[in-house]
């Protein structure tokens, strides 16, 4: 790569992909490609290769994806897995036509079986069921993996693919009905303290364990394996270290400055019990994580009143 590669990055207004433009900027590229969802659906086939035909990208980052925690994927079954297929799917086979000369597929630690060994290496996708709550979303992921095999293993594609585990950090999103565990969090103790609650209700038992990385973290790694990995096997990317829900939750109330109870609904599901990635292949590849839980907490709080959310 050059400073003036062309270089589209898919998804750019979610949490991954503007975190990615944010460090191929502090990197000095020029030539960053960018498109919003209206100037350019990606679930369109004859629109993406209109795209690539028009723009002719030398790179791509794949970090468009229909996103959302356990509620979301519970409630939209059929959406998350068909918007996922077909947004990897153009994306992938558009920049193969378009002699595109290396992509980066970003897919989720959800693709690895609910009850995996600890931590998780590679090489134990498809070796059991998945989580029941999410698994649209991580068979659509699986697919888009066995994709860039495929394309690879066929017509010699250079294609990676990249498995972060629970990210987090600016740019998230924080509506209660859609988020994630963390950012849901921060907005739950955030109101709580507005209001003056003597409580705050988390859901589950508390008891399930999580690895938190940041996604300016994340964002790093993918351009550090960009420049420096060309296999077809997948990279965990992750801390290689996990807390409690418990543990996560009195955290963030520390930071929020939240000083009730904080009580589990234990009637709400704890989704898997454990999802901590083997992180040995990532750093032989020689990179590791560099942002602590506590400090990304606190910048993320930051970042989520500077958006007009302390009122």
């Amino acid at each position: 790569m050059t400073p003036d590669s062309k270089i589209f990055v898919a998804g750019h207004r979610g949490l991954v992909g503007s975190a990615i433009v944010r460090r191929l900027q502090s990197a000095g590229f020029t030539q960053i490609l960018t498109r919003s969802r209206s100037e350019l659906d990606l679930t369109d086939k004859q629109a993406v290769r209109g795209f690539f035909d028009a723009q002719q990208p030398d790179y791509v980052f794949l970090a468009a994806a229909k996103v959302g925690g356990i509620l979301a994927n519970d409630s939209f079954p059929a959406d998350f897995i068909r918007e996922n297929l077909e947004i990897q799917t153009n994306v992938i086979d558009s920049a193969w036509r378009a002699s595109v000369k290396k992509l980066v597929f970003l897919g989720s630690s959800c693709i690895y079986p609910k009850f995996a060994a600890q931590p998780i290496t590679e090489d134990a996708l498809l070796t059991g069921t998945l989580e029941p709550t999410n698994e649209w979303y991580a068979i659509a992921k699986i697919a888009g993996i066995k994709t860039c095999e495929a394309y690879r293993k066929q017509h010699g594609f250079n294609a990676i693919s990249l498995m972060p585990t629970n990210l987090y950090g600016p740019g998230d999103n924080f509506d209660l009905k859609s988020s994630h565990v963390l950012p849901a969090l921060i907005r739950k103790f955030h109101e709580s303290k507005q209001r003056g609650d003597a409580e705050v209700v988390v859901w589950g038992t508390g008891t399930p364990r999580r690895e938190f990385l940041h996604v300016d973290d994340l964002a790093d790694a993918c351009l550090h394996l960009f420049r420096s990995y060309e296999g077809a096997a997948v990279v965990n990317v992750g801390v290689g270290d996990d807390v409690s829900i418990a543990e996560l939750a009195a955290l963030v109330s520390a930071v929020v400055g939240f000083e009730g109870r904080i009580v589990y609904d234990t009637s709400k599901p704890d989704g898997t019990p454990r999802k901590l990635l083997d992180v040995s292949r990532l750093q032989a590849l020689g990179w590791k994580a560099k942002i602590g839980l506590a400090d990304g907490i606190a910048s993320t709080y930051r970042w989520f009143l500077e958006q007009g959310n302390g009122a």
